[in-house]
């Protein structure tokens, strides 16, 4: 039974896309052609489970969407009017849904016009992450109407209450109601992807490391976020930057099994036990950085891949080649404002030239524009400059400045272990 809805949960994440596409495309309407797709899901995992798949299950979903769209178009007059409308404005070769009690799987492809295809996956990705909405709503948007999770499991995957959630994609879908379903053009396209490619690296973020909570790791959204970037690629496959980030995402999550200790305890990357990474992971993330590399200049993602690699190829941490890291990350802040950018690059100059050289790195920032504002009320900058301290042999800063990283995180795991490292410097060094 466990491995029959574990199937379930892929056939139904794998086709959610294509069959809201189809729907979307036909109608026009964004909103109900959703609501309808997610009541398909929810019978789907209900039924098949127990019934077993059926033969052609992309088109049982559409039929049972479609049904349900159906009903909603027809229990409002002002809809009904706007959809016959559209239907009078739609060229002959778009999807002609089925009549209720029809299969449209039955129906050969003359009924369906261009069939529901991967397409549609990348074309909803550009739709969910509009211009027009926040990177919040893009975040809960992609994972609805792509990802095919319900508000409640993204609601908990963020922390908030399910209301809350539902109004945060209801106002997203209010504001992409009227988009026309298609790719954007060629002057918007490289923009608009760089969008999409942002979104799904701040899921993968979020299930990497949990910004809140008690979790270190959300495994659904991590995998999401991988699944989601497989799915570009097979669009995609000769653009370095989808490739780029689909390495550091592998290369990245990898590590997952040797980041907790047996308490759950966050155990940074110099203590990790190496043997316990995921080296099948490893081997393809580090072969796409590779590919990344090959497909044209080097993006920020590319960038971050290769550096990636170089630390999950090293088989212990004194092995590292922090020299060629610090190489990298200097191509890469002078092509990125991004403030993690420049703490990285600090950490390879104090691995390179000493701790005393990586915390001016840190300390220039505060006062050097953009990045450095960003950073200056951020946890991570007082946790890498602690660790720094504490390798320069300043235990009193250190531990301030270990108990103020602590202090401003929301992640229990991480505060936990923030507050740890500081409890031992005051046994250290009472």
């Amino acid at each position: 039974m466990g491995r029959a809805t574990d199937d379930t949960e892929d056939l139904l994440r794998r086709h959610a896309p294509q069959v809201l596409g189809a729907l979307v495309r036909r109608y026009g309407h964004f909103d109900p052609a959703e609501d309808s797709v997610q009541e398909a899901l929810i019978a789907a995992a209900g039924q098949w489970p127990r019934d077993g798949i059926p033969d052609n299950p992309r088109g049982w979903l559409i039929r049972v969407a479609s049904r349900r769209l159906t009903d909603r178009l027809r229990s409002d007059e002002a809809r009904r009017r706007r959809e016959e409308t559209a239907a009078a404005l739609t060229p002959a070769d778009a999807f002609v849904a089925p009549p209720p009690g029809e299969d449209p799987a039955g129906a050969g492809p003359a009924a369906l016009g261009r069939a529901p295809s991967e397409d549609d996956t990348l074309t909803l990705l550009f739709l969910c992450c509009h211009p027009a909405l926040s990177p919040s709503a893009q975040i809960a948007l992609t994972l609805r109407a792509v990802g095919g999770l319900t508000t409640a499991e993204i609601a908990r995957a963020h922390l908030v209450p399910e209301a809350t959630m539902a109004q945060r994609i209801s106002r997203a879908k209010r504001t992409v109601r009227g988009t026309q379903f298609r790719q954007p053009d060629a002057r918007d396209r490289d923009q608009r992807l760089a969008a999409v490619l942002q979104v799904l690296y701040l899921i993968f973020n979020e299930g990497y490391t949990a910004t809140a909570g008690p979790d270190l790791h959300r495994t659904d959204l991590a995998r999401e976020a991988i699944r989601l970037t497989r799915a570009v690629r097979r669009l995609l496959p000769h653009e370095g930057r989808v490739t780029g980030l689909l390495a550091l995402m592998l290369l990245t999550e990898a590590r997952t099994p040797a980041r907790t200790g047996p308490d759950g305890e966050l155990i940074p990357l110099d203590e990790q036990d190496r043997a316990r990474w995921d080296r099948t992971a490893v081997a393809e993330g580090t072969a796409l950085a590779e590919e990344a590399l090959a497909q044209g200049p080097a993006g920020d993602y590319q960038l971050q891949a290769a550096i990636a690699a170089l630390h999950d190829e090293a088989g212990r941490a004194e092995d590292t080649d922090w020299p060629q890291i610090l190489a990298l990350y200097d191509v890469l802040v002078r092509r990125t404002p991004d403030p993690a950018a420049a703490l990285g690059r600090a950490v390879a100059v104090a691995m390179v030239h000493g701790p005393r050289a990586g915390l001016a790195e840190v300390d220039a920032p505060a006062e050097a524009g953009t990045a450095g504002r960003a950073l200056q009320w951020h946890y991570r900058l007082d946790a890498v400059r602690a660790h720094l301290l504490e390798r320069a042999g300043d235990m009193a800063a250190a531990r301030t400045a270990y108990r103020a990283a602590a202090d401003a995180t929301l992640s229990e795991p991480e505060a936990r272990y923030l507050r740890v490292r500081a409890d031992r410097l005051d046994r250290l060094d009472p």
